[in-house]
């Protein structure tokens, strides 16, 4: 812990925050392109987009925002994380965008970040498309700790996004270099994301890294 606080400095911070700025570009432009704008103020926790139809189903219910009131800091990020891997996992896009800058936000609000909080931070910007977001983060776990299974997935994730294959299977290489020695660790945020490194390091294999 005591490395990552004295190595999260303030150049990643304003990448994330230009990332944060792109991302409720993105999220704005998108849903002026596909909603009609709405006969009254919306209330707060209401998705303009499921409101009007984006979706095309005028049945489903306004996006309300989780009661996070009662949590502290960390957890209601948690808390909003959660409800965004759900969203993007049910395909239900509108919510992985109402929810995401929120999300954002709330991260960048603690005082200092955890890698599995870094982690989820760049899983965000994967699931909106937001490659800054993803980069910033996974380089700043792989500064902290070069082997980290979670950095190097994310480190992945970001190259492809940008285009660079060849970077991306670079960091899949040293994902399955370092995994008999990381899994041993056995980390608290290893178990959390078991699913997400199996698939990363499938993916990989399948990929010939």
């Amino acid at each position: 812990m005591a490395g990552e606080r004295g190595l999260a400095g303030a150049l990643p911070w304003a990448v994330a925050a230009i990332a944060l700025l792109a991302l409720v570009a993105l999220v704005a432009g998108q849903r002026i392109a596909r909603t009609r704008p709405p006969a009254t103020t919306a209330v707060a926790g209401d998705d303009a987009g499921v409101q009007s139809g984006a979706l095309g189903d005028a049945s489903r219910a306004p996006v309300a925002a989780p009661d996070i009131s009662n949590l502290t800091p960390e957890q209601a990020a948690e808390r909003l994380f959660n409800r965004i891997m759900a969203s993007f996992e049910a395909r239900d896009t509108a919510r992985v965008q109402f929810f995401a800058p929120m999300a954002v936000q709330a991260y960048q609000r603690l005082p200092r970040l955890t890698l599995d909080e870094r982690y989820h931070l760049g899983r965000i910007g994967a699931v909106t498309g937001v490659a800054q977001l993803t980069t910033a983060q996974a380089d700043t776990m792989l500064r902290i700790q070069p082997t980290h299974l979670l950095g190097l997935v994310l480190a992945a994730q970001g190259a492809r996004m940008r285009g660079d294959e060849s970077a991306a299977r670079a960091f899949e290489k040293r994902l399955l270099a370092a995994q008999a020695a990381e899994l041993k660790k056995q980390l608290p945020e290893y178990a959390q994301h078991a699913n997400d490194i199996a698939r990363a390091i499938d993916g990989a294999k399948s990929r010939g890294g």
